[in-house]
């Protein structure tokens, strides 16, 4: 059998497959099963930075209107356990599962501002959180905001965290960049340890019948893994930074291909989200006759072995995207 255990970010994994931020940060006890059932370690889902500058913004405003209405509200203030501002539920439930869980908890920070990043990522480090994964992806809706300053940008709140923090920083990126190694080379300069492939957006679509948005979350398909691993097998011997498959990842065979595409971990959310934790163990018995057949007795021996420099027909990645097009594949 393949010996599934691992590094990343320097943590010591036992397995690869690690649980992807979701609401399952929420269910201690689903958690729990997740570890039972072989998850290496757990990544939280995302503190938003303008989520909480927003609720901050509305108490404030609660209770200017109690001062400028009732006399008696001058020495208002709501206790804290009542009336609660800012990261501390996220903080506490970060505690709570480094202390319930015996793996890694990785904390997800998606934030606006390197000054808000900078805060909220302290705080996160001081809480306990055994790495840092940040979500890069800044919506471009100002004409006047080009490719190079959005990722300028990005890279300036990398540095920031960074520099402020001495736990491990992986970064989660979308799949739109024009350039994908060049802002790679950009994260790592800055300081990161890893990198994220790749994340999944919510898509609305449109309600004829109302006339409204339609915000149905829509689960992965294995059919989403390609992009992921073309974007591994690319970037694997052109960057130090570990890399992290995440989207459609369904199966032991998904998880077998993103290492062979250079993956340290893979992250699983849709699967357990659809079969309950139950799935991880499914998929680390099948990832392991995976790799045992193919000869692979550790991760490190089969990490990369398909990618770009190393797949007997790698022309094949380059040619991939050219062939869609000309084809007219979906």
């Amino acid at each position: 059998m393949t010996d599934l255990a691992t590094q990343w970010l320097g943590l010591n994994l036992r397995s690869p497959l690690v649980v992807g931020a979701s609401p399952l940060t929420d269910d201690l006890e689903a958690l729990k099963a997740c570890v039972e059932a072989g998850a290496g370690a757990i990544v939280m889902h995302s503190l938003f930075e303008e989520q909480l500058v927003a609720e901050q913004m509305a108490a404030h405003r609660f209770i200017d209107s109690r001062i400028n209405t009732d006399a008696e509200a001058r020495s208002f203030f709501p206790e804290s356990e009542v009336f609660e501002m800012g990261s501390s539920s996220y903080l506490k439930r970060l505690e709570q599962l480094q202390n319930a869980l015996d793996v890694p908890v990785v904390a997800s920070l998606n934030g606006i501002s390197p000054g808000g990043w900078t805060q909220h990522a302290r705080e996160l480090e001081d809480a306990g959180a055994s790495a840092i994964e940040l979500n890069l992806y800044d919506l471009a809706t100002d004409p006047s905001d080009t490719a190079v300053t959005l990722e300028e940008r990005q890279l300036e709140v990398v540095s920031s965290v960074v520099e402020q923090v001495t736990i491990p920083v992986s970064v989660k990126l979308s799949p739109f960049y024009s350039a994908l190694p060049a802002f790679v080379a950009g994260v790592e300069a800055a300081g990161a340890r890893g990198l994220v492939l790749f994340n999944r957006f919510y898509q609305p679509d449109i309600d004829l019948d109302e006339l409204e948005l339609s915000r149905e979350v829509v689960l992965s398909t294995s059919a989403e893994l390609p992009l992921r691993l073309h974007g591994m097998a690319m970037l694997f011997n052109r960057t130090t930074l570990e890399m992290a498959a995440s989207g459609g990842v369904h199966s032991g065979d998904d998880a077998a291909k993103a290492i062979l595409s250079g993956a340290t971990v893979v992250q699983v959310v849709s699967a357990l989200l659809a079969e309950g934790p139950p799935a991880l163990a499914r998929m680390t018995d099948e990832m392991n006759q995976r790799l045992s057949a193919m000869g692979y007795s550790t991760l490190t021996e089969a990490r990369g072995a398909l990618s770009l420099d190393n797949a007997p027909n790698a022309q094949t990645w380059e040619r991939l995207n050219y062939a869609r097009l000309l084809h007219g594949w979906k």
